[in-house]
Protein backbone atom coordinates (compact mmCIF):
# COMPACT_ATOMS: atom_id res chain seq x y z
CA UNK A 1 0.00 0.00 0.00
CA UNK A 2 1.51 3.29 -0.97
CA UNK A 3 1.73 6.34 1.76
CA UNK A 4 -0.95 8.10 0.25
CA UNK A 5 -3.48 5.08 0.40
CA UNK A 6 -2.71 4.30 4.20
CA UNK A 7 -2.76 7.93 5.49
CA UNK A 8 -5.93 8.10 3.61
CA UNK A 9 -7.33 4.81 5.24
CA UNK A 10 -6.33 6.02 8.76
CA UNK A 11 -8.42 10.00 7.99
CA UNK A 12 -11.10 7.38 8.06
CA UNK A 13 -10.32 5.59 11.16
CA UNK A 14 -8.79 8.30 13.38
CA UNK A 15 -10.86 11.97 14.70
CA UNK A 16 -9.30 14.90 13.19
CA UNK A 17 -9.82 18.15 15.75
CA UNK A 18 -9.24 21.04 14.95
CA UNK A 19 -6.08 23.43 16.53
CA UNK A 20 -8.96 25.24 19.15
CA UNK A 21 -10.12 22.16 19.74
CA UNK A 22 -6.98 20.43 20.67
CA UNK A 23 -6.03 23.87 22.89
CA UNK A 24 -9.55 23.47 24.99
CA UNK A 25 -8.80 19.67 25.64
CA UNK A 26 -5.15 20.34 26.74
CA UNK A 27 -6.95 22.35 28.86
CA UNK A 28 -8.68 19.34 30.80
CA UNK A 29 -7.67 15.86 30.92
CA UNK A 30 -6.20 15.23 27.57
CA UNK A 31 -2.91 14.93 26.69
CA UNK A 32 -1.23 17.14 23.93
CA UNK A 33 1.84 15.71 22.23
CA UNK A 34 4.48 16.88 20.25
CA UNK A 35 6.00 14.17 17.92
CA UNK A 36 8.06 17.15 15.40
CA UNK A 37 12.18 17.09 15.67
CA UNK A 38 14.07 18.98 18.53
CA UNK A 39 14.99 22.02 15.46
CA UNK A 40 11.26 22.35 14.33
CA UNK A 41 10.01 22.74 18.54
CA UNK A 42 12.51 25.64 18.36
CA UNK A 43 10.36 27.81 15.97
CA UNK A 44 7.71 26.98 18.68
CA UNK A 45 5.21 25.20 20.50
CA UNK A 46 1.91 24.84 22.13
CA UNK A 47 2.54 25.41 25.87
CA UNK A 48 0.55 22.66 27.06
CA UNK A 49 2.14 20.30 24.77
CA UNK A 50 5.25 17.61 25.92
CA UNK A 51 7.60 17.43 23.18
CA UNK A 52 8.13 13.87 22.54
CA UNK A 53 10.24 13.22 19.26
CA UNK A 54 8.54 11.15 16.90
CA UNK A 55 11.82 8.75 16.95
CA UNK A 56 11.19 8.25 20.94
CA UNK A 57 7.13 8.31 20.77
CA UNK A 58 6.91 4.53 21.65
CA UNK A 59 9.32 3.78 23.76
CA UNK A 60 8.04 6.89 26.24
CA UNK A 61 4.46 6.53 25.45
CA UNK A 62 3.87 4.70 28.92
CA UNK A 63 5.69 7.02 31.32
CA UNK A 64 3.39 9.64 30.14
CA UNK A 65 0.46 7.96 29.87
CA UNK A 66 -0.02 4.87 31.62
CA UNK A 67 -3.66 5.00 31.24
CA UNK A 68 -4.36 3.46 27.86
CA UNK A 69 -8.02 5.12 28.44
CA UNK A 70 -6.55 8.97 28.43
CA UNK A 71 -7.46 11.04 25.94
CA UNK A 72 -3.95 11.89 23.55
CA UNK A 73 -4.20 14.65 20.84
CA UNK A 74 -0.85 14.10 18.35
CA UNK A 75 0.44 17.43 16.31
CA UNK A 76 3.33 17.39 13.97
CA UNK A 77 4.46 20.29 11.80
CA UNK A 78 0.88 19.25 9.55
CA UNK A 79 -0.65 16.02 10.13
CA UNK A 80 1.52 12.84 8.48
CA UNK A 81 3.53 11.99 11.04
CA UNK A 82 1.39 12.78 13.73
CA UNK A 83 -1.47 10.38 11.77
CA UNK A 84 1.11 7.83 11.77
CA UNK A 85 1.81 8.29 15.62
CA UNK A 86 -1.29 7.82 16.40
CA UNK A 87 -2.02 4.47 14.33
CA UNK A 88 0.99 3.56 16.62
CA UNK A 89 -0.54 4.13 19.39
CA UNK A 90 -4.30 2.58 18.71
CA UNK A 91 -2.11 -0.55 18.25
CA UNK A 92 -0.29 -0.24 21.66
CA UNK A 93 -3.55 -0.61 22.98
CA UNK A 94 -4.45 3.28 23.41
CA UNK A 95 -8.18 3.72 22.13
CA UNK A 96 -8.68 7.58 22.51
CA UNK A 97 -6.26 8.87 20.09
CA UNK A 98 -6.88 12.26 17.73
CA UNK A 99 -4.68 14.10 15.57
CA UNK A 100 -4.77 17.78 15.54
CA UNK A 101 -5.70 19.09 11.93
CA UNK A 102 -3.00 21.07 9.84
CA UNK A 103 -0.57 20.40 13.01
CA UNK A 104 1.43 23.46 14.48
CA UNK A 105 1.51 25.64 11.10
CA UNK A 106 -2.29 25.31 11.12
CA UNK A 107 -2.35 26.68 15.19
CA UNK A 108 0.55 29.59 14.25
CA UNK A 109 -2.13 30.44 11.03
CA UNK A 110 -4.92 30.27 13.91
CA UNK A 111 -3.48 32.80 16.15
CA UNK A 112 -3.32 30.41 18.59
CA UNK A 113 -0.82 31.29 21.74
CA UNK A 114 2.58 29.19 21.86
CA UNK A 115 6.32 29.86 23.29
CA UNK A 116 9.67 29.38 21.75
CA UNK A 117 11.54 27.04 24.20
CA UNK A 118 15.14 28.37 24.82
CA UNK A 119 17.68 26.26 22.63
CA UNK A 120 20.41 25.01 24.37
CA UNK A 121 23.67 25.90 23.20
CA UNK A 122 26.16 23.19 21.96
CA UNK A 123 27.96 22.49 25.35
CA UNK A 124 24.39 22.43 27.02
CA UNK A 125 23.39 19.83 24.56
CA UNK A 126 26.28 17.58 24.94
CA UNK A 127 26.43 18.41 28.75
CA UNK A 128 22.41 17.22 29.26
CA UNK A 129 21.82 15.14 26.19
CA UNK A 130 20.89 12.09 28.83
CA UNK A 131 18.33 14.26 30.59
CA UNK A 132 16.88 16.33 27.40
CA UNK A 133 16.07 13.37 26.10
CA UNK A 134 14.04 12.19 29.08
CA UNK A 135 9.88 13.41 28.02
CA UNK A 136 9.41 14.66 31.81
CA UNK A 137 12.11 17.15 31.81
CA UNK A 138 12.87 17.86 28.01
CA UNK A 139 14.56 21.25 27.04
CA UNK A 140 11.47 23.20 28.50
CA UNK A 141 12.53 21.58 31.93
CA UNK A 142 16.12 21.96 31.52
CA UNK A 143 15.56 25.83 30.75
CA UNK A 144 13.70 25.69 34.35
CA UNK A 145 16.86 24.37 35.69
CA UNK A 146 19.13 26.62 34.28
CA UNK A 147 16.68 29.63 35.83
CA UNK A 148 16.59 28.05 38.95
CA UNK A 149 18.42 29.55 42.36
CA UNK A 150 18.79 27.04 44.77
CA UNK A 151 20.57 28.00 48.39
CA UNK A 152 22.19 25.34 50.20
CA UNK A 153 22.98 25.40 54.05
CA UNK A 154 25.79 23.64 54.95
CA UNK A 155 28.52 22.45 52.41
CA UNK A 156 29.23 19.35 54.13
CA UNK A 157 27.78 15.88 54.67
CA UNK A 158 24.79 16.50 53.00
CA UNK A 159 25.34 19.35 51.02
CA UNK A 160 28.38 17.98 49.75
CA UNK A 161 26.18 15.09 47.62
CA UNK A 162 23.49 17.70 46.89
CA UNK A 163 25.78 20.44 45.34
CA UNK A 164 27.31 18.15 43.30
CA UNK A 165 24.56 16.63 41.35
CA UNK A 166 22.46 19.78 41.17
CA UNK A 167 25.48 21.54 39.66
CA UNK A 168 25.82 18.86 36.93
CA UNK A 169 21.99 18.51 36.32
CA UNK A 170 22.37 22.40 35.26
CA UNK A 171 21.07 24.46 38.38
CA UNK A 172 21.44 27.80 37.40
CA UNK A 173 23.08 29.29 40.71
CA UNK A 174 24.10 27.87 43.91
CA UNK A 175 24.27 29.50 46.84
CA UNK A 176 26.57 28.00 49.46
CA UNK A 177 25.76 28.97 53.10
CA UNK A 178 28.69 27.74 56.03
CA UNK A 179 31.34 29.53 58.11
CA UNK A 180 33.71 26.56 58.63
CA UNK A 181 36.93 25.36 57.28
CA UNK A 182 37.53 22.00 55.94
CA UNK A 183 38.90 19.19 58.77
CA UNK A 184 41.08 16.46 57.30
CA UNK A 185 38.48 14.37 59.53
CA UNK A 186 35.69 15.84 57.38
CA UNK A 187 36.59 13.68 53.59
CA UNK A 188 35.58 10.83 54.49
CA UNK A 189 31.77 12.05 53.43
CA UNK A 190 32.24 15.56 52.69
CA UNK A 191 33.00 15.11 49.15
CA UNK A 192 33.22 18.32 47.98
CA UNK A 193 36.35 19.00 49.31
CA UNK A 194 39.73 17.55 49.04
CA UNK A 195 42.73 17.09 51.30
CA UNK A 196 44.91 19.70 50.05
CA UNK A 197 42.25 22.24 51.38
CA UNK A 198 42.25 21.46 55.16
CA UNK A 199 42.10 24.89 56.71
CA UNK A 200 40.32 26.88 53.55
CA UNK A 201 36.90 27.73 54.06
CA UNK A 202 34.41 25.16 52.79
CA UNK A 203 32.10 27.80 50.78
CA UNK A 204 35.77 28.49 48.81
CA UNK A 205 36.76 24.90 48.69
CA UNK A 206 32.78 24.14 47.46
CA UNK A 207 32.89 26.95 44.99
CA UNK A 208 36.38 25.51 43.26
CA UNK A 209 34.69 22.42 43.18
CA UNK A 210 31.57 22.86 41.48
CA UNK A 211 32.85 25.31 38.90
CA UNK A 212 35.26 22.83 37.63
CA UNK A 213 32.28 20.56 37.35
CA UNK A 214 29.96 22.92 35.62
CA UNK A 215 31.64 26.23 34.46
CA UNK A 216 28.62 27.20 33.16
CA UNK A 217 26.38 27.39 36.55
CA UNK A 218 27.13 30.41 38.82
CA UNK A 219 28.33 29.95 42.57
CA UNK A 220 27.43 32.35 45.78
CA UNK A 221 29.28 31.84 48.90
CA UNK A 222 28.43 33.03 52.50
CA UNK A 223 31.28 32.32 54.40
CA UNK A 224 28.79 33.00 57.39
CA UNK A 225 27.20 31.51 60.38
CA UNK A 226 23.10 31.79 59.97
CA UNK A 227 21.57 34.09 62.37
CA UNK A 228 18.09 35.84 63.02
CA UNK A 229 19.63 38.80 61.76
CA UNK A 230 20.85 37.92 58.25
CA UNK A 231 19.04 34.39 57.48
CA UNK A 232 16.41 36.72 55.45
CA UNK A 233 18.89 38.46 53.62
CA UNK A 234 20.81 35.30 52.83
CA UNK A 235 18.14 33.10 51.91
CA UNK A 236 15.68 35.58 50.26
CA UNK A 237 17.27 35.25 47.03
CA UNK A 238 16.98 31.66 46.17
CA UNK A 239 13.92 29.98 44.99
CA UNK A 240 14.89 26.70 46.75
CA UNK A 241 16.18 25.93 50.18
CA UNK A 242 18.22 22.86 50.78
CA UNK A 243 18.72 22.19 54.41
CA UNK A 244 22.07 20.37 55.42
CA UNK A 245 22.80 21.47 58.74
CA UNK A 246 24.00 19.48 61.51
CA UNK A 247 22.14 21.38 64.42
CA UNK A 248 18.91 21.84 65.72
CA UNK A 249 18.99 25.86 66.03
CA UNK A 250 20.02 26.08 62.12
CA UNK A 251 17.32 23.77 61.39
CA UNK A 252 14.82 25.84 63.17
CA UNK A 253 15.78 29.10 62.47
CA UNK A 254 15.96 27.84 58.69
CA UNK A 255 12.21 26.49 58.96
CA UNK A 256 10.82 29.33 60.21
CA UNK A 257 12.70 32.37 57.84
CA UNK A 258 11.29 29.76 55.06
CA UNK A 259 7.74 30.09 56.12
CA UNK A 260 8.22 33.73 56.10
CA UNK A 261 9.58 34.30 52.83
CA UNK A 262 7.48 31.38 51.48
CA UNK A 263 10.56 29.05 49.90
CA UNK A 264 10.28 25.51 50.48
CA UNK A 265 12.62 23.47 52.30
CA UNK A 266 13.84 20.39 50.98
CA UNK A 267 14.79 18.69 54.54
CA UNK A 268 17.88 16.12 55.65
CA UNK A 269 19.33 14.55 58.60
CA UNK A 270 21.86 11.79 58.97
CA UNK A 271 22.70 9.66 62.25
CA UNK A 272 25.31 6.46 62.24
CA UNK A 273 23.57 4.17 59.40
CA UNK A 274 20.23 6.45 59.44
CA UNK A 275 18.92 9.36 57.54
CA UNK A 276 15.67 10.67 56.87
CA UNK A 277 14.55 13.51 54.32
CA UNK A 278 11.22 15.48 53.41
CA UNK A 279 9.99 18.56 51.86
CA UNK A 280 8.55 21.55 53.68
CA UNK A 281 5.75 23.24 51.36
CA UNK A 282 6.31 26.69 50.32
CA UNK A 283 4.27 28.75 53.43
CA UNK A 284 1.94 25.24 53.61
CA UNK A 285 1.64 22.41 56.12
CA UNK A 286 3.65 20.85 57.18
CA UNK A 287 6.40 22.22 58.26
CA UNK A 288 9.94 21.40 60.23
CA UNK A 289 7.70 22.48 63.26
CA UNK A 290 4.83 19.87 62.37
CA UNK A 291 7.47 17.29 62.80
CA UNK A 292 9.65 18.20 66.10
CA UNK A 293 7.99 20.31 67.47
CA UNK A 294 10.22 21.41 70.29
CA UNK A 295 14.22 20.07 70.12
CA UNK A 296 14.86 17.34 71.77
CA UNK A 297 17.67 17.43 74.53
CA UNK A 298 21.32 17.45 73.27
CA UNK A 299 21.85 14.01 75.42
CA UNK A 300 19.15 12.63 73.21
CA UNK A 301 20.28 13.47 69.63
CA UNK A 302 24.25 13.88 69.47
CA UNK A 303 25.70 15.06 66.31
CA UNK A 304 27.95 13.54 64.09
CA UNK A 305 31.16 14.06 65.99
CA UNK A 306 29.97 12.56 69.01
CA UNK A 307 27.49 9.77 67.41
CA UNK A 308 29.59 9.23 64.43
CA UNK A 309 28.27 8.14 60.95
CA UNK A 310 29.37 6.08 58.24
CA UNK A 311 30.24 8.54 55.09
CA UNK A 312 27.83 7.06 52.11
CA UNK A 313 25.03 7.32 54.28
CA UNK A 314 24.83 11.70 53.65
CA UNK A 315 26.11 10.58 50.38
CA UNK A 316 22.71 8.72 49.63
CA UNK A 317 20.28 11.56 51.81
CA UNK A 318 22.22 14.04 49.81
CA UNK A 319 21.27 12.53 46.51
CA UNK A 320 17.49 12.30 47.60
CA UNK A 321 17.93 15.94 48.73
CA UNK A 322 18.99 16.42 45.35
CA UNK A 323 16.60 14.54 43.45
CA UNK A 324 13.54 16.69 45.35
CA UNK A 325 15.29 19.80 44.37
CA UNK A 326 15.15 19.20 40.68
CA UNK A 327 10.90 17.60 41.21
CA UNK A 328 10.19 21.26 42.71
CA UNK A 329 11.80 23.22 40.03
CA UNK A 330 10.51 21.71 37.09
CA UNK A 331 7.68 20.49 38.30
CA UNK A 332 7.59 16.63 37.64
CA UNK A 333 6.80 13.88 39.53
CA UNK A 334 5.81 13.89 43.25
CA UNK A 335 7.50 15.83 46.09
CA UNK A 336 8.27 14.62 49.62
CA UNK A 337 5.62 16.84 50.79
CA UNK A 338 3.97 15.44 53.80
CA UNK A 339 5.97 12.77 53.67
CA UNK A 340 9.31 11.54 55.67
CA UNK A 341 11.39 9.31 53.97
CA UNK A 342 13.48 7.05 56.35
CA UNK A 343 16.56 4.91 55.55
CA UNK A 344 18.27 2.41 57.28
CA UNK A 345 21.74 1.37 55.89
CA UNK A 346 22.39 -1.32 58.00
CA UNK A 347 19.26 -3.05 56.44
CA UNK A 348 19.00 -1.24 53.49
CA UNK A 349 15.55 -0.14 53.67
CA UNK A 350 13.59 2.58 53.14
CA UNK A 351 10.32 3.15 54.80
CA UNK A 352 7.93 6.15 54.27
CA UNK A 353 6.01 8.04 57.20
CA UNK A 354 3.02 10.30 56.59
CA UNK A 355 3.49 13.86 58.10
CA UNK A 356 0.35 15.82 59.87
CA UNK A 357 -0.53 18.99 60.18
CA UNK A 358 -0.31 21.11 63.35
CA UNK A 359 -3.21 23.08 63.47
CA UNK A 360 -1.77 24.73 65.93
CA UNK A 361 1.34 25.08 64.60
CA UNK A 362 2.44 29.09 65.57
CA UNK A 363 4.51 29.39 62.07
CA UNK A 364 2.65 27.50 59.52
CA UNK A 365 -0.69 27.13 60.36
CA UNK A 366 -3.19 28.64 58.57
CA UNK A 367 -4.40 32.54 58.91
CA UNK A 368 -1.14 32.45 61.39
CA UNK A 369 0.45 35.94 61.89
CA UNK A 370 4.34 35.16 61.95
CA UNK A 371 5.70 35.58 65.94
CA UNK A 372 9.19 36.04 65.03
CA UNK A 373 12.36 34.60 65.86
CA UNK A 374 13.63 32.99 68.53
CA UNK A 375 16.84 32.62 70.64
CA UNK A 376 17.96 28.94 68.86
CA UNK A 377 20.31 27.88 70.71
CA UNK A 378 18.74 28.82 73.91
CA UNK A 379 15.67 27.01 72.79
CA UNK A 380 17.96 23.88 71.70
CA UNK A 381 20.26 23.85 75.09
CA UNK A 382 16.72 24.35 77.32
CA UNK A 383 14.19 21.70 75.54
CA UNK A 384 13.33 18.96 77.47
CA UNK A 385 13.92 15.58 76.08
CA UNK A 386 11.62 14.68 73.66
CA UNK A 387 11.55 11.69 70.26
CA UNK A 388 15.18 11.54 68.67
CA UNK A 389 15.17 12.24 64.94
CA UNK A 390 15.82 8.73 64.60
CA UNK A 391 12.17 7.68 66.08
CA UNK A 392 9.53 10.53 64.66
CA UNK A 393 5.87 9.38 65.94
CA UNK A 394 4.36 12.07 63.70
CA UNK A 395 1.81 10.33 61.32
Amino acid sequence: MSLANRLQQLREQIPLVTPADALQQAGGEALLLDVREAEEIAQGTPEAARAVGRGYLEMRIEALAPDRDQPIVLMCAATTRSMLAADDLRRMGYRRVAVMAGGFNRWKDEGLPYVLPETPDRDALQRYARQLVLPELGQAGQTRLGQARVGLVGAGGLGSPAALYLAAAGIGTLGLVDHDKVDRSNLHRQVLHRDDRVGMAKTESARRTLEALNPSIRVQTHELRLDAANVEDVLGGYDVIVDGSDNFPTRYLVNDACIKLGLPTVYGAVQGFEGQVSVFAAGGQPCYRCLFAEPPAPEHAPNCNEAGVIGVVPGIIGLLQALEVIKLVTGIGEPLIGRLLLFDGLSTKLREVRLKADPACRYCAPDTEFPGYADYVQLCSASPPTESLENPTNG
